[in-house]
């Protein structure tokens, strides 16, 4: 038996757009991201595919791309479930700044380690920080322990994974088709972990906004294919500019 799981990363966000790190902060989807959440719900519905549960993160560009794209296939109706689990790397005191500009003053080596390194975080966020994730009220209910001050992908690993074992994976199981539409790094981290990417090659991977990534599992889901939807070429053109983001201004 064939099980089909769809990761799917937001349309374009306003931060996407402003080219400033975005982390937990809940910026919303641009027009052009929510004509790419249109556009793989095309792509979703022209491939076939029948969803029966989604999950999404607790960020609004992740909900809204979920909604605009299932209401495309005329599945509004799944169930869906929301969890911060699967919310973007927290990106700590980095959060909100531009990434050309921060590239700029600490250089592009530094930068490219703390976007895309494996287990180096960025400078945590201080605990006094209004934006810190203990302020905000969709988090009250979680032990102050678990909320990040900043991750690593490592951390980001760490976090979605139990996810992954107690809601996801047994529903796949089940031979319940899953959507799952996040963010770049929870859903790198899925990737790295169902593909058993190596730690020093996660670095190269850029996940593109707006584009669905369709896995076929086995029973024990390991991996028998994967694919963007659409247009192959389109879709490294996508990752090629997420990689270029930080690149300083010339």
């Amino acid at each position: 038996m064939t099980h089909k799981l769809v990761l799917l990363r937001h349309g374009q966000s306003q931060w996407n757009l402003d080219n400033r790190f975005t982390g937990w902060v809940d910026v919303d989807i641009t027009e052009q991201g929510r004509n790419e959440a249109i556009k793989a719900g095309e792509l979703m519905r022209n491939e076939g595919l029948k969803f029966d549960v989604a999950h999404t993160s607790v960020l609004k560009r992740a909900i809204r791309t979920m909604y605009a794209a299932l209401e495309v296939m005329d599945q509004l109706w799944l169930p869906v479930t929301k969890t911060w689990r699967l919310n973007e790397r927290h990106y700590g005191a980095l959060q909100g700044l531009d990434k050309a500009e921060t590239t700029a003053r600490h250089g592009e080596d530094q930068v490219k380690v703390w976007r895309r390194s494996y287990d180096i975080p960025p400078p945590p966020m201080p605990s006094d920080d209004p934006g810190h994730p203990r302020f905000d009220r969709r988090y009250a209910g979680l032990d102050a322990k678990v909320l990040p001050a900043t991750e690593s992908l490592a951390t980001t690993l760490e976090r979605v994974l139990p996810y992954w074992h107690d809601a996801i994976a047994p529903q796949l199981k089940e031979g319940q088709t899953v959507l799952v539409t996040a963010h770049g790094n929870s859903l790198r981290a899925l990737y790295k972990y169902l593909n058993g990417v190596p730690d020093d090659e996660i670095v190269a991977l850029n996940i593109p906004t707006g584009i669905p990534l369709l896995f076929e599992l086995d029973d024990a889901l390991n991996v028998q294919s994967y694919r963007y939807l659409g247009d192959p070429e389109a879709a490294r053109k996508a990752a090629e500019a997420v990689a270029n983001q930080a690149k300083a201004k010339t």
